[in-house]
């Protein structure tokens, strides 16, 4: 359905339509049109617009999740655009802004915020090239440090130095672009742009090259930090980050697989655990947790319980947790606050299904997004599975990939999903009776695609009709065999790739000199 446009949107659009026309007119635009006008040019990809705008821009601050956002003018929200054109000529006009203007003391700008920017999987502008978080990082990095070095070696109007934008953004450091992150923040005092660190992600990076760089971030102004994928951060390396760093504002942490082993605790390791859950305590705005894929059974409450906070989002999939886990979720403050919640990895149906079931009826009223993938759930749970979900009329996202339910029991299961009125997106595992019947679950990589595909076709046909017939053609139902969607995964599957592999190499060879 085509968003409406008001007559002042549609002659914004006419203006930036021709580029050469309104770029030569830009001086006798009025200010408060400018963000009218960058909407328009954002649509239409006219990037040398963009970039005169934003050269030019006469306003203290420039939020691109406002500017982009729903307006009055034009209510879709282009936040999700990240096109390459657009926003390559936002930063280069934020350069630009800095050195080429007559007087610096005509100018206003003071923040720069680049927070509002959604990375996601389907892209709607002209281009199809994107301009991910990972990219943006390399690109503000190196403008900032080429913007210094233009101004050390030109005579440049004295007040230029005086010129000091903070550019709130969120950094995704790996190794490859680690070298030219570092000198950008260490030369940020020196800097007119001033990279602002708001959320920190850290992929394949060495343990002491992410303590070196968080540092440099102005840890007391982050208010996101996620440490993923190859960063081999263990729970005496976290211990030792929250006992030299302060995170006042810090809202969401997210720890790399295997952080934690109970398996192998000892007295000390016990202590080690009681001193991070209560750092963790004295982050007063944490309010999402995710710590997949590390052994916590038993030690829930002691790492959750010192939170002076309730949780809105936890990610404990495949973290082995045991029935007195689930019964602290279930009977804690948590419960009635969780608005994401990932518990894959763990047969909730037949190890806990009480304590499962209570745990979702206290969070019902909030619940936004369910993850239950590999929890073994099956044909005969699955009406215990809408009686549970009944009440979470507030659901929007519902995952369930990788359990052994038949397409008999998906539709059945579809035709109750129709009833939540908020449900937008699904995701549903391959039909077991698809797969041979020798098929084990959960399902290896190697076997995930052995499947009847004719017969997958056929059944997801018989899904979208149910919702077709039940009026939910707003719902959008997939299997995503490898999971979910990570646009930074995405962006950097390259690097991490080799990474694993060289990885998967040193072990080899460890091993092999070891038979030696």
């Amino acid at each position: 359905r085509a968003t409406m446009k008001s007559l002042r949107f549609i002659s914004a659009e006419a203006f930036v339509s021709n580029a050469e026309f309104a770029r030569k007119s830009l001086s006798g635009v009025a200010h408060n049109l400018y963000p009218l006008l960058f909407k328009a040019s954002y649509l239409l990809e006219q990037g040398e617009v963009i970039h005169d705008l934003v050269e030019n821009w006469p306003l203290v601050d420039f939020n691109m999740g406002k500017l982009l956002g729903a307006t009055v003018d034009y209510q879709e929200d282009l936040s999700n655009r990240t096109c390459l054109v657009c926003l390559k000529s936002c930063l280069t006009g934020l350069r630009d802004y800095v050195l080429n203007h007559p007087s610096p003391y005509v100018k206003r700008l003071k923040v720069v915020d680049l927070t509002g920017i959604k990375d996601v999987e389907v892209q709607f502008c002209e281009c199809k090239k994107t301009m991910g978080r990972w990219a943006r990082t390399q690109l503000l990095s190196k403008l900032s440090l080429e913007l210094l070095v233009y101004l050390q070696q030109t005579e440049c109007n004295p007040g230029t130095f005086k010129i000091s934008i903070d550019v709130l953004i969120d950094l995704f450091v790996t190794e490859r672009n680690y070298e030219l992150v570092v000198q950008a923040l260490l030369k940020k005092c020196y800097c007119p742009l001033k990279i602002c660190c708001v959320a920190f992600r850290s992929d394949n990076l060495a343990l002491q090259k992410f303590f070196y760089i968080i540092k440099l971030t102005d840890p007391s102004l982050l208010r996101k930090l996620e440490i993923v994928h190859n960063v081999r951060l263990e729970m005496e390396h976290l211990e030792i980050l929250f006992n030299t760093i302060h995170f006042p504002l810090l809202v969401s942490l997210t720890l790399p697989a295997r952080t934690f082993n109970v398996q192998r605790f000892t007295a000390t390791d016990e202590r080690m655990l009681t001193n991070i859950g209560e750092k963790m305590g004295e982050m007063m705005q944490l309010t999402e947790l995710s710590m997949s894929f590390s052994i916590l059974t038993g030690r829930i409450q002691k790492l959750l319980s010192p939170l002076k906070t309730p949780l809105k989002m936890l990610d404990v999939s495949n973290c082995s947790l045991n029935h007195a886990d689930m019964a602290y979720l279930a009977n804690s403050s948590h419960a009635y606050h969780l608005e994401v919640l990932d518990l894959s990895g763990h047969n909730i149906t037949d190890l806990y299904p009480s304590t499962f079931f209570k745990l979702l009826s206290h969070s019902s009223s909030v619940l936004r997004s369910l993850t239950l993938e590999d929890c073994n759930i099956q044909d005969t749970h699955v009406n215990m599975l809408i009686l549970g979900l009944s009440s979470c009329q507030k659901l929007q996202e519902f995952r369930f990939l990788g359990n052994p339910l038949s397409s008999q029991a998906l539709k059945h299961l579809f035709t109750f999903l129709c009833e939540l009125p908020m449900l937008k997106n699904v995701e549903f595992p391959v039909p077991r009776d698809c797969y041979p019947t020798d098929i084990t679950y959960p399902i290896d990589d190697a076997n995930l695609c052995r499947f009847d595909h004719q017969k997958y076709e056929s059944v997801t046909e018989e899904l979208n009709l149910i919702l077709l017939q039940a009026n939910r053609e707003d719902m959008k139902a997939s299997s995503p065999l490898f999971g979910s969607y990570d646009a930074a995964v995405q962006e950097t599957n390259n690097e991490l790739g080799a990474s694993l592999i060289k990885s998967f190499k040193e072990t080899l060879e460890k091993f092999t000199t070891s038979l030696n």
